[in-house]
C-alpha cells in the first residue's frame, strides 16, 4: 500500500475551478507591451510591486495565462504580453495522490497533473548538494515539489536493479536519486 496521501480537502475547491479549463495562451500571439512588476518568488508567493498578492483567486487568473516562451515568462491574453520575472519555477506542487498507476500532484494554483511521459519528474542537485525536484505541468511550465511532498515519494519509492531509487507513474520510471 502506498504511502502517498490524499489531497487536502482545503486544495479541493481550487482544483475544481482548474478543471473548467484553461484559456489558450499556447495559441494567442499578441504584440510585447513591455513588463508588469510581477514576481514569482522561488518560495511560490506571487509579488506585485514588492508586496505578495493576498487574494489567490487573483493569483489563480493570472496562472491561467501564464506562460514561457523563449525569452522568458509572460502573462498573455489575445490582445497584449506582459514580461514578469520568476526565481525558479511558477509553481509549487503542494500534495501527490496515488490513483491507479498514476502519480497525481496538485499544484498551489490548483493545476493538477499525473506523472508520465508528457509530464515527466525530473530531479536536479543543487549547488549545496541538496536534490531539487519537478514536475511538468503544462507548456513549458514546472512546479517544484515541495519537500514534505518529495519525501512521500522517497518513503513510496523502490531501487531499480541498478539500485537507482525511484517510482513509477503513467508507465514510465522516474528517477529520484543514486547512491553517491
Amino acid at each position: 500500500m502506498s504511502t502517498i496521501g490524499v489531497i487536502p480537502a482545503g486544495l479541493i475547491g481550487i482544483a475544481d475551478a482548474a478543471r473548467r479549463g484553461l484559456p489558450p495562451v499556447h495559441l494567442w500571439d499578441p504584440p510585447h507591451c513591455g513588463e508588469i512588476d510581477i514576481l514569482i518568488r522561488a518560495d511560490g508567493v506571487w509579488m506585485h510591486e514588492g508586496s505578495p498578492i493576498g487574494r489567490k483567486a487573483l493569483v489563480r487568473l493570472f496562472s491561467t495565462v501564464l506562460r514561457k516562451d523563449p525569452d522568458g515568462y509572460c502573462l498573455v491574453t489575445p490582445v497584449e504580453k506582459l514580461s514578469i520575472q520568476v526565481e525558479d519555477v511558477p509553481f509549487r506542487a503542494v500534495a501527490v495522490d496515488h490513483r491507479g498507476d498514476e502519480l497525481v500532484f496538485m499544484t498551489d494554483v490548483g493545476d493538477e497533473t499525473a506523472a508520465g511521459r508528457d509530464h515527466p519528474i525530473r530531479v536536479v542537485t543543487a549547488e549545496d548538494g541538496e536534490p531539487r525536484p519537478y514536475v511538468h505541468v503544462r507548456g513549458a511550465l514546472e512546479a517544484r515539489i515541495e519537500r514534505a511532498v518529495f519525501y512521500e515519494l522517497v518513503e513510496a519509492a523502490t531501487r531499480n536493479d541498478e539500485g537507482v531509487l525511484g517510482l513509477w507513474s503513467g508507465g514510465i520510471w522516474f528517477e529520484l536519486g543514486r547512491d553517491r
